[in-house]
């Protein structure tokens, strides 16, 4: 088949559309020229390698001959992938929430004028019109029509949006002090009052994870004793990892359910979430002991390194929900099948236990030759009704299943590797590592570690995406910050003076290429020409602002540093959505977790390290949820107070220290009380 150029990507995504009829170009400096030569409008149809509807909408219109050719004709049609620009991404979305008071989703499918300015926008568009939904052609037609007769006014209200664009989302007012910690106790408040107390998490359907809230409503409960914080993330958490969310045989959560149960997920799995869930479930397991939440994290961490690890040691991506054209066909199962693989005894537990028909609970009304009878596996039964001799057989049906699905053909993966998202999954691996006591997660987490170091840092700039060699050349700040956290996160846990040297380094990056000075803030992009609007995020989607990242960090950097330049940025950051976190506190909770963490006081561990080691003072720390504590040596970077603490004896020594006090050394691991 004749391939256009966007065969030519890194993106995965853009090479799923490499046979289109679509004259496509990536997001780029020809396109541009060709909008500006021909007087084109534009659109901008973003997405990504794991998007269902992206997936529907490209059989049903972009690789129909007859749209593509009104396309190609009256428009100049470019493809971008939203992992390899976020920021880009941010601007169209943010745009499209402004024009509809929509929530939006991808594709995200954006008309702009030449200049990049957008004037109308949607999200998934029917090939034709049906179901009272414009259809794609029909959408093209009209507007094609209104840019010949009516471009003044389309262009006129496209500077419009981009001057509220620019004064809403891009400058800011930095508020005279940071918001009260009153704003916290609210913020638990309006979370409950919003949760689905009957089936856990937030909304009817479709039900997102939420990592960020759950993570948030765990802080809150340590600060107040709040026995219905706790208690409702993990019921939230219980009815995730039982459910269709949890891919039941090879471990890892999928994207989001589509229903209000969360039985039938959009079966793709993202690293992101992989990262942020895996931090949730190690905190519980640290509150309440219960192993159920120890095998959750396992599950995710064994997933991560089987099957999303290149053999450098980053991580991919993403996996997709799709194989052989089919959403969920390697994840589900009919019972017509199990009866071939079960004896009769393993075929009743199994249908018993993950809840299989012969009808089935999942069919894709999105696909016009659906797979049917197909079954979502989730758990429906209790821990009392999985005795011994069931837990046995149970084994036997998992075993003989996972041998069969090995033979399926495997969803596609997004093989580039991201910055940021690394950034996440390997703080969480390497936190798994210590609470769980699994060396080779944390081994795991340093060598991605020094993937990113080593092949994406020049020494001042942070690539975001990598792949096969191939470096972009956007600076995306979540990478920057992300990537920060997860240094410090590592010092913390290691108290290596050179992974400290590098959150330093990329600490002052991040300031000099997105930090506000005029109002405070992390914008999302650096300064580009192919930026319309440098947008400042005021809410947390699937992955957290830049600005909340980085308030939390430069707060933990200038407690171990002694810098107070970063505790000033880090206040500065908190001030500059002073506003947004007392008006809707809930739309940026991990911006949250950085206030509380602001007024929790400065609680350090400071370590010197002895003949010993630290190991057995490790497992003492991580044996309990302790999010206020920060760990730190007394070398390199540190502060000078820290710098003069030292060991007694020979002997490791542990100083617990508030501000400028510090309880009496101590060199045995038992007389530790933090």
């Amino acid at each position: 088949m004749k391939k256009n150029r966007l065969a030519r990507s890194a993106s995965p995504y853009l090479r799923q559309h490499a046979t289109n009829p679509v004259d496509w170009y990536p997001w780029g400096e020809e396109a541009f020229a060709k909008a500006r030569g021909e007087n084109k409008p534009i659109l901008l149809s973003i997405g990504y390698s794991t998007c269902h509807w992206c997936h529907v909408m490209e059989r049903e219109s972009f690789e129909n001959e007859e749209i593509a050719a009104v396309l190609n004709e009256f428009f100049v049609a470019i493809k971008l992938d939203r992992e390899e620009r976020p920021d880009i991404d941010k601007v169209y979305m943010t745009s499209y929430q402004a024009m509809t008071e929509e929530n939006g989703g991808w594709p995200l499918n954006v008309f702009l004028t030449p200049e990049l300015t957008p004037f109308f926008g949607g999200t998934y568009f029917p090939p034709v019109d049906r179901g009272g939904r414009v259809g794609f052609k029909s959408a093209l037609l009209q507007l094609e029509e209104a840019w010949r007769d009516k471009r003044d006014k389309v262009v006129q209200s496209a500077a419009a949006l981009r001057e509220h664009l620019q004064k809403n989302y891009g400058e800011g007012m930095e508020s005279d002090e940071v918001p009260e910690q009153a704003v916290l106790d609210r913020a638990a408040v309006l979370l409950l009052e919003s949760a689905d107390q009957v089936e856990g998490g937030w909304g009817s359907g479709p039900k997102f994870p939420m990592p960020s809230h759950l993570s948030y409503l765990l802080r809150s409960w340590k600060r107040t004793g709040d026995e219905q914080l706790l208690n409702f993330v993990g019921f939230t958490a219980d009815m995730m990892v039982r459910s269709g969310m949890m891919d039941q045989l090879g471990g890892g959560f999928h994207r989001y359910a589509v229903d209000g149960k969360w039985l039938v997920p959009h079966f793709e799995k993202m690293l992101y979430d992989q990262a942020q869930l895996l931090d949730v479930y190690l905190d519980l397991y640290q509150i309440t002991q219960k192993s159920a939440y120890a095998e959750a994290a396992r599950k995710i961490c064994d997933y991560v390194l089987n099957d999303m690890r290149h053999e450098g040691g980053a991580f991919f991506c993403a996996e997709d929900a799709q194989s052989e054209g089919k959403e969920g066909k390697f994840f589900c199962w009919t019972k017509a099948e199990l009866v071939d693989v079960l004896d009769a005894e393993e075929l009743e537990l199994a249908c018993s236990y993950f809840g299989i028909t012969e009808e089935g609970n999942f069919y894709d009304h999105s696909d016009p030759e659906a797979l049917k009878n197909q079954n979502v596996l989730s758990v429906m039964q209790d821990e009392e009704w999985l005795n011994e001799g069931r837990k046995l057989l149970l084994e036997s049906v998992v075993a003989k299943m996972k041998a069969v699905r090995a033979k399926r053909v495997r969803p596609g993966i997004d093989d580039k590797v991201l910055a940021s998202w690394n950034g996440m999954m390997i703080g969480a691996l390497a936190r798994a590592g210590q609470v769980l006591g699994v060396g080779s997660y944390f081994e795991a987490a340093l060598r991605a570690h020094g993937f990113i170091h080593q092949e994406m840092w020049d020494g001042e700039r942070l690539a975001h995406r990598w792949h096969q060699g191939g470096l972009d050349v956007s600076a995306q700040a979540e990478s920057y910050l992300l990537m920060l956290q997860s240094t410090r996160r590592l010092y913390e846990m290691t108290l290596d003076s050179e992974i400290l040297e590098f959150a330093v380094c990329l600490a002052e990056a991040s300031e000099r290429i997105f930090f506000d000075e005029q109002n405070g803030g992390f914008f999302e992009s650096a300064e580009m020409d192919d930026v319309m609007v440098r947008l400042k995020g005021d809410y947390d989607g699937a992955m957290p602002t830049a600005s909340g990242v980085a308030a939390m960090e430069f707060l933990k950097l200038a407690m171990i540093t002694g810098e107070e330049k970063y505790r000033l940025i880090a206040e500065r950051t908190l001030k500059a959505y002073g506003e947004v976190l007392i008006q809707t506190p809930t739309s940026m909770t991990n911006m949250l977790q950085a206030l509380d963490f602001y007024y929790s006081g400065t609680q350090r561990l400071v370590l010197v390290a002895g003949e010993n080691g630290a190991e057995g003072f490790y497992r003492q720390i991580v044996a309990e949820y302790r999010p206020q504590l920060t760990v730190m040596g007394n070398s390199g970077r540190v502060a000078n107070f820290e710098k003069g603490l030292q060991a007694k004896g020979e002997k490791t020594t542990a100083y617990f220290c508030v501000g400028e006090s510090c309880r009496s050394p101590v060199t045995e691991v038992e007389e530790l009380e933090i």
